[in-house]
């Protein structure tokens, strides 16, 4: 959990790390799909391809584009993905002749990119998305590799579960500089403001474990650290991370969104080498540990 002792040096390995999972390829760029190495003792085995992968059926909708597609499992969300924002997927991907050439699952590990990164159909295809929703897409070769003798060929096949999704955590928020004038504030001077109403009625204790995605910038708008970029939740005790964060946690319950305007004293306090001055951090906690 970098949230212990987060430094400006973790963007380095956030930008190692991105680069490794940047999808399929931009259309600028043209990157390979996100193809890292199996964890050790794992072996990336085929996956089938589905019986309709050689075109799209009848009954899939097709946009303006020439991109087709088919919902396999409803959403649970309402809003959806802008070009920018950064997404959690699992996704598999085949040619028509139902040769599987990329996939998260044989990795066993979702795949993390900005939308705009990626091969135009797959881009579409996300911003139609809710969380938790599964679809088929059938992507056409201009919206893919358009030829590229280097890439998969032709028509291409995935089938995408939109895990999550948050704003590109590089962009901080309009208030950064500090706390509006609704922001509720705390005796010991913790400042925030909820941005999204939790499911949960339980708030963890000082000596919780709690799953969170969080991204943490200074008051000039720089981003220091966010397990949002990473496209991995953190876990750790809540007595364990600076005490901004172990107050701040606690007044909130599962599925809530919270911005915090930390004070230095309540964050590293001046230490050297870590954020100084106050630290804003926008926190979703995902849940807690029974």
């Amino acid at each position: 959990m970098t949230c212990f002792d987060p430094r400006p040096a973790l963007i380095l390995v956030f930008a190692a790390g991105f680069l490794a999972v940047s999808a399929m390829a931009a259309q600028a760029g043209g990157q390979n799909p996100p193809q890292p190495p199996p964890p050790p003792g794992r072996v990336a085995s085929p996956i089938p391809a589905p019986p309709d992968v050689a075109a799209p059926p009848a009954d899939a909708a097709k946009t303006k584009t020439g991109l087709a597609f088919k919902i396999l499992t409803p959403g649970t969300g309402s809003d959806h993905p802008g070009a920018t924002d950064v997404v959690t997927v699992e996704y598999t991907g085949w040619s028509t002749k139902g040769v599987m050439f990329d996939s998260s699952f044989a990795r066993a590990k979702a795949s993390a990119f900005p939308v705009n990164r990626v091969i135009l159909g797959f881009s579409e295809a996300i911003q139609l998305m809710v969380a938790g929703e599964k679809r088929r897409v059938w992507i056409p070769e201009e919206l893919a590799y358009k030829g590229r003798p280097d890439k998969p060929q032709g028509l291409l096949v995935f089938d995408i579960e939109l895990l999550s999704f948050a704003a590109d955590p590089a962009s901080a928020p309009a208030d950064v500089k500090a706390a509006p004038a609704d922001a509720q504030k705390t005796k010991s001077g913790l400042a925030y403001k909820v941005l999204k109403a939790g499911t949960g009625t339980l708030h963890p204790k000082r000596d919780s474990k709690v799953t969170v995605h969080y991204t943490g910038w200074t008051t000039d708008g720089k981003m220091f650290d966010s397990s949002v970029a990473k496209g991995q939740p953190a876990t750790f005790p809540l007595d364990q991370v600076i005490p901004g964060w172990t107050e701040g946690v606690q007044l909130m319950v599962e599925g809530e969104k919270t911005r915090f305007w930390i004070p230095q004293k309540l964050a590293y306090d001046g230490q050297a080498g870590s954020p100084s001055g106050m630290l804003v951090f926008d926190v979703e906690l995902i849940s807690i540990a029974k």
